[in-house]
Formats: structure tokens, sequence, C-alpha cells
């Protein structure tokens, strides 16, 4: 998780330089090298290397949520919802199938002489350098230097358009940066509405559901435990993903800071849920399916505004920021609802993720969301 964070800001500093491309190359194979590291820890014992193969494998996660990005920068005004809830949706099939997988890689890899466990790394660093490879030679023409080329001809005196050249320009440098990103977000209400929805809908879920397993444990027998959780976090899982396209197309038809305001709804509903079911297995699922949809509602339409909401110069530095401030909410969310689970409980804790959502709900409810000018693109 931290890893992805981290890789975030490297990541967009290329696609901001040099194109979408690139970018996610680079981050698919980093996160290959870091799955390498971490089968030669675990064949060597040898820690150090095991936390920086980790760290580096984020680099996958980093080019799976930049994915959802590229989506859009091609995309009409009208459908860059349903376009971005598309790759998002996408993560379905690996969200499920991969921890059906991960048994038979395992095995697979032991015969190979590789260490217990080491097989899902091994084969996900096999999976990114494929994805590497596929978007080298299939994401052609670029969709972010498209973009830029196609709003420099319709407004070519537009002063923060960068043009579509083989390496990085004035424009493109200047606008890498994360504090000038800092900057473009704290100018514009929309795009502070976008990345906060997004920071503070993954907080509240990360919080929820890095919990559950814990509170499933307190009253269900061992021998069945593993099972439960499994069926719960399927569940969980199905309603992060499996609705998107649904989620994209509210986006686009009833606008993004009512789905954003409609997610923290649901959020507060997962909370209400799940924190009152007490030993109640089917409650407990309910909450952590409502807690999927609202992290949906808050990923798709915040991701959505924040693109369209910032001149295309620093549309990726923005974003890696925004998935920066994700991955750091999430982190702090898991870091920290471990200690509130054992000190007041699983009920306190939902109550303590629900307030979360206060402030980001009274800037929704004050923001008026715009989205930035052609001309500034």
């Amino acid at each position: 998780v931290v890893g992805a964070a981290l890789l975030a800001v490297p990541v967009t500093r290329i696609m901001t330089g040099y194109g979408r491309r690139p970018g996610l190359v680079t981050a698919y194979l980093v996160g290959a090298v870091g799955g390498v590291l971490v089968v030669l820890a675990a064949a060597t014992r040898q820690v150090p290397l095991l936390f920086l193969g980790m760290l580096l494998f984020g680099g996958g996660s980093a080019a799976s949520l930049q994915a959802r990005y590229t989506a859009v920068d091609l995309a009409e005004p009208a459908r860059r919802g349903r376009q971005l809830s598309l790759v998002v949706w996408a993560t379905t099939v690996g969200a499920v199938a991969a921890p059906n997988f991960a048994a038979l890689a395992d095995r697979t890899t032991r015969g190979w002489g590789l260490p217990s466990l080491a097989g899902p790394f091994a084969f996900s660093a096999v999976a990114f350098t494929l994805a590497a490879a596929v978007l080298l030679v299939l994401l052609r023409p670029d969709p972010l230097l498209t973009a830029r080329r196609l709003a420099a001809a319709e407004a070519p005196a537009a002063a923060d358009v960068v043009p579509a050249a083989a390496g990085p320009t004035v424009t493109g440098r200047r606008g890498a940066g994360v504090r000038a990103a800092w900057r473009v977000v704290r100018e514009r209400p929309a795009a502070r509405l976008g990345i906060a929805a997004v920071a503070v809908g993954h907080l509240v879920m990360v919080a929820v559901m890095s919990m559950t397993p814990v509170r499933l444990g307190e009253y269900h027998d061992d021998s069945v435990v593993l099972g439960v959780v499994g069926v719960v976090l399927s569940l969980h899982i199905a309603g992060m993903y499996a609705l998107s396209p649904v989620v994209g197309w509210l986006t686009d038809r009833l606008g993004r800071r009512q789905v954003i305001i409609g997610g923290l709804a649901v959020l507060l509903a997962a909370c209400a849920v799940a924190g009152s079911a007490g030993h109640h297995t089917p409650g407990l699922s309910v909450g952590l399916v409502l807690l999927g949809l609202g992290w949906s509602g808050t990923m798709v339409a915040g991701s959505t505004l924040l693109s369209e909401s910032v001149p295309a110069a620093v549309r990726p530095s923005v974003q890696g920021l925004s998935d920066l401030t994700m991955g750091l909410a999430g982190a702090a969310a898991g870091a920290l609802s471990g200690f509130v689970m054992q000190v007041a409980g699983y009920p306190t804790l939902a109550l303590l993720a629900a307030i979360a959502t206060v402030p980001l709900l009274a800037l929704a409810l004050r923001v008026v969301p715009t989205r930035v000018p052609e001309e500034e693109d």
C-alpha cells in the first residue's frame, strides 16, 4: 500500500513529460522487480530485501490505479464517468480470481524449489512484465499526448498546453511537481472535492474492512472462520467493483457531486449496519457490501471530477497526488484501526469511520464543482 502511494509521484512525473505509456510500463516493470526481490528474500531469508521488494511491488498497484485516468484522457465529457468506471470494473476479474489462483501458484512454484508463499509473487512478476509488454506495443497513440495535441489544435494560444513531443517540455516539467499539483488543487474547489472524496472514501473503507476478519474471529470457531471471512470479503469486493459501470453511468447522468454525496450516504449506512450487526454475520455482510458500494461512488465520481477540473499540463501530477493521498490515508486507517479495535471494539471503529465522512460531506454540500474551461486544456 505504501509502495503504491509513494510510487504514484515518480510515475506521474514520467507521464507528465513523456505520456501515459512510458509511465504505466515503468510502474509495471518496477512491480515485477519487486516481485522478484520478494521471491529472492524468501529464498535467502533476508528481511531487508523483503521490505524493499514489497515496496517496489506496489508499482503494480500504482499502474492499476493510474490506468483509470488513462481511460478518460480522450473520453467525451458526457462519458467520462462511464469510461473510468469500466477500468475500475475490470479490476473485478483480478480481485476475484487472485485469491483462488494463489494456492495453485504456490503449489506450482514449490515444485520448482521456491519457498512456500513465494509463488504468488513469482507469478505476479510475470504478469506485470506481460502487462508492460502489452502496453508498450498496443497503447498507441499515447492517449495523454493525443489529448494534449487535440487541445493545442483547438486552442493554440493556451499557455498551459504541453505539445506531444518526444521528450519533456518546459510546461511539462513545471507541472510535474507535487507542489505545483497542490497549488492547482488549492485554487480549484472542484479539484479539492475530487481528491478529498477519493481519499476519505478509501480511508473509511480500509478502516472498517481491515478489522472485519478480526471481528468475525471473535465469534466463529477457528475451523470455519477462514471460510466465513472469504465469503464476507468476496461480497465486499463485489460491492466495490461489480457495479462500477452503474456508478459511472450515474456519475454522468446525475453529476459528480451528487454521486459523491450518494456514496457518502451509503458509507454512513455501511458503518451503521456493520457497527450494529453484533455477532450476526449476514448483517455484517450487508454492511460490507454497502461499504464497497459507497467506496465505488466516491472513487469513480471523485476521480472523474478531479480529472476534468484541472488543466491538461498538470493533470497527471494532480492525479498522482490523489493516489498518493489515497494510499497514505488507507495506510493510516489500516494502522490506526487495529489500535481502535483493541481499545474500544468494532462498533466504536465503525462510528469513528462514519464521523470521518462529516468534513467531506460538508465540503460536498458547499462546493459547486465546475469543469475546467476547455481553453485551459
